[in-house]
């Protein structure tokens, strides 16, 4: 494994402004990282599945089978460590362009009753798309009985920002992070599309919250605003691609880009607002890298926990909780599409990071997730790319 980051990590506090001492910076403290950070030892990468074009996903079935998205638009199936050539029938016709595709897969806690997958893509032409989510039953090696069961209520142009990862909830319902749907010049109802972030009207820039048949839980936070998307469960967000969920603390967490850095980890609490692009650490692309926005922090805003100052690329989400690497145990595991590597960010029990170390794969990481077996798995998105099992070597 190459070792790219044996150097002193440097990182600051910085505490809320007093001005935000409200409801809005409950988390009361972001932690900054800036220049290059520690290796972690001790850990080999062993190559489970290869070949895969993009990967985005993957899940598994209650009998260790495994199902990754391509984002060409197919999902394989891996079936006792092997993958099947003959790619799974029944997916629904995507837009793949950009960062557009066939992204997330999921599997219906009741699968064992139900055979239930759960897909999201995007879907129309680069003129007019939208994200959707589907659901159909797994039957041997196809699905039958798709049906769309949510789509965001805008279209846009472009191939950006789709957002795309799901996450089950203990209740049944599931998240899903839609993105705030590209940068300038790319514009909506009169305006940089991104500030539609922070309008409840449209689901860019959000997290929804569905039933497993997309039906509107009635308990959402402004499912009675008749101004607001009834789905919204959290707004003010750019680009989610990593979504967890702490088994033990029932905490939430989303890795989201920025822009040009300022990328961040957050904590999630039910109808937040997030910042974005109001308070960001983030700047616009370009040599200049001109201001976003000149507030870091506002009242009534969340903060995140912890921002990258260089570019991180957050995609893939994972809370460790297992006994292969037990020294890992309640840290944040965060891929990175830029760093190729995972950035490991210890939470103390306030849920404030304490300390960031990198696990290099040498390849852009898109998915990571925690198997069955306690092994951390990874998804690298690149034209062959691979899935890799964490293991340690000491």
């Amino acid at each position: 494994m190459r070792q790219r980051y044996r150097f002193t990590l440097m990182i600051s506090a910085v505490f809320a402004l007093s001005l935000g001492a409200g409801p809005g910076h409950a988390q009361g403290q972001t932690m900054i990282s800036s220049g290059e950070v520690d290796a972690t030892d001790g850990v080999g990468l062993t190559t489970v599945v290869d070949d895969l074009e993009h990967p985005w996903g993957v899940a598994w079935l209650p009998d260790g089978s495994m199902l990754i998205t391509e984002r060409p638009g197919r999902l394989r199936l891996v079936r006792d460590g092997v993958l099947v050539d003959t790619p799974v029938a029944g997916v629904p016709e995507v837009l793949a362009a950009g960062q557009g595709g066939l992204l997330d897969v999921a599997v219906h806690p009741e699968f064992e009753d139900n055979d239930l997958v759960y897909l999201t893509y995007a879907h129309g032409t680069e003129d007019a798309n939208r994200l959707r989510v589907a659901r159909g039953v797994l039957d041997g090696a196809a699905l039958r009985d798709l049906e769309v069961i949510f789509e965001v209520a805008d279209a846009k142009e472009g191939g950006q920002h789709f957002g795309s990862r799901m996450l089950w909830l203990p209740d049944g319902t599931l998240l899903v992070s839609i993105g705030d749907g590209g940068n300038p010049p790319v514009s909506f109802d009169g305006q940089d599309i991104r500030q539609q972030a922070q309008n409840l009207g449209t689901h860019f820039g959000k997290i929804i919250r569905i039933g497993d048949d997309g039906a509107v839980p009635t308990d959402n936070p402004f499912v009675d605003q008749n101004d607001a998307q009834p789905e919204i469960w959290t707004y003010g967000q750019r680009n989610i691609q990593g979504l967890a969920r702490d088994p033990e603390s029932g905490w939430i967490w989303a890795n989201e880009h920025g822009a040009r850095r300022g990328d961040e980890l957050n904590r999630l609490e039910v109808g937040r607002n997030y910042g974005w692009p109001a308070a960001t650490h983030s700047r616009n692309y370009g040599i200049l890298g001109s201001e976003i926005s000149p507030h870091t922090s506002l009242p009534d805003m969340e903060d995140p926990v912890f921002v990258w100052s260089e570019t991180h690329a957050p995609s893939g989400l994972a809370i460790y909780r297992g006994d292969v690497f037990p020294e890992w145990d309640g840290d944040v595991l965060s891929g990175g599409l830029v760093t190729d590597d995972i950035r490991r960010i210890e939470i103390d029990a306030n849920g404030r990071a304490v300390a960031e170390s990198a696990i290099d794969i040498g390849e852009r990481v898109r998915d990571i997730r925690v198997g069955p077996d306690g092994h951390v798995y990874v998804l690298t998105d690149e034209p062959r790319g691979r899935l890799i099992r964490l293991e340690p070597t000491g």
